[in-house]
């Protein structure tokens, strides 16, 4: 998954949020449990990643619904 930039996510639409807000989530959830599970992940950055890219949509989707 790339990193998924403020820029593009200007340009979704409401649902658009919804549906990458809960593939990231979904993302999340496998990528924690793989390392609780105690396999070294593939690139261990990568849920910090989704967390940060989590909130950006949290927050835009937060300030639209706040106009």
């Amino acid at each position: 998954m790339a990193v998924l930039k403020i820029k593009d996510i200007k340009k979704m639409e409401e649902k658009e949020m919804e549906k990458k807000l809960s593939e990231l989530r979904i993302e999340l959830m496998k990528a924690r449990t793989k390392i609780a599970s105690g396999t070294a992940p593939e690139n261990p950055g990568k849920v910090r990643e989704i967390r940060k890219a989590i909130a950006r949509i949290l927050t835009k989707r937060r300030e639209i619904r706040k106009k």
